[in-house]
């Protein structure tokens, strides 16, 4: 998810931060007329010098399993019972518990100050990275570029967090752009941030003057709890509750997770919600296939911003659940 001791490069990233400096791209592999068109728009709208622009994008390689792989989005093809046994392991939980007991101070400290939950921090870093584990074996430049000029669907997006990536050199990355390593998608780090939620989000938490989301536990946590914060977490707000439809309860389906009814609303067309809470709090409703049959939930505006860091509300739901299970297991292995 986000004064540095190291540029970008020796030449290249330091002209890129000096605007009215330039540095010949490579003459090897002449740029596209994409990447050309997306280095001017640098230079017109951020002073980034766009031969110092097309030098990095020179070291950008394209990477055919990129494509592939956002073709294809687990979430897409696999039902709830399926996607849960992904993340609600038994290894996972008790990682969760373990890495929560480990860096509880720290933990607790971050959360508290950005007023979220800390086991849902832990439960991101779980999701994300098994706690640090899997980060990402993809060049973040190499994802970016591929993902900006070779897949239109979502060139747009791509091409912004790219011109987000070259923007950071100014004081936001702990590595050389060419060193950073993430997912298919160019998420960085134990969070996996973006580059535009690195700029907004990410913090250098431990003081040390950089921010590092692979190395510095500070920074990991506290940059997770500030993106939640950012988003509108509600201290101590419900995420989700199961409801059992009523006979001849009116069919909903909301376009996404934002919880734009009164629940006495859902109530009044028969979803009756297992906990009470206040009529008035805002709510939606959400269908899954679980092992038994079509499970409703009622969800609020905590479940929504899970799905700000990851738009599947499937992904929301397992970060649910885990952070459930973590908190229920610290707590009950005493302080």
């Amino acid at each position: 998810m986000p004064v540095f001791s190291r540029v970008l490069s020796a030449v290249a990233g330091l002209l890129l931060a000096v605007p009215g400096i330039s540095v010949a791209a490579s003459e090897a592999t002449p740029p596209s007329a994409a990447e050309r068109a997306f280095a001017d728009e640098q230079a017109r709208d951020y002073g980034l010098d766009a031969d110092a622009v097309l030098a990095v994008l020179a070291k950008a390689e394209y990477q055919q399993s990129i494509i592939d792989a956002i073709s294809r989005p687990a979430e897409a093809v696999k039902p709830w019972k399926d996607y849960r046994t992904i993340f609600l392991t038994p290894q996972r939980r008790d990682g969760g518990i373990a890495f929560y007991r480990d860096n509880r101070e720290l933990i607790e400290k971050a959360a508290a100050e950005f007023q979220v939950a800390p086991s849902i921090v832990v439960a991101i870093i779980g999701v994300e990275t098994s706690y640090g584990k899997i980060t990402g074996k993809y060049r973040v430049l190499d994802a970016l570029s591929t993902l900006a000029f070779h897949y239109p669907p979502r060139e747009k997006f791509f091409r912004g967090e790219l011109s987000q990536l070259l923007r950071l050199n100014d004081g936001h990355l702990a590595y050389p752009i060419e060193e950073l390593r993430g997912s298919y998608a160019g998420a960085m780090g134990w969070g996996q941030f973006m580059p535009s939620s690195i700029a907004k989000f990410a913090r250098d938490y431990d003081g040390d003057g950089r921010i590092d989301l692979w190395n510095s536990l500070p920074d990991i946590a506290a940059s997770i709890a500030c993106y939640f914060e950012g988003h509108g977490w509600e201290q101590n707000g419900p995420i989700a509750v199961r409801a059992q439809p009523a006979d001849g309860a009116r069919e909903i389906t909301p376009a996404n997770s934002e919880p734009v009814y009164p629940l006495e609303q859902l109530i009044a067309w028969g979803y009756e919600p297992a906990e009470k809470l206040d009529p008035q709090r805002p709510a939606t409703l959400l269908k899954l296939d679980g092992e038994s049959g079509p499970e409703y939930w009622i969800t609020f505006q905590n479940f929504y911003v899970i799905t700000r860091y990851n738009r599947s509300p499937m992904y929301a739901m397992a970060v649910k659940q885990l952070s459930e299970q973590i908190a229920a297991g610290v707590e009950g292995a005493g302080p």
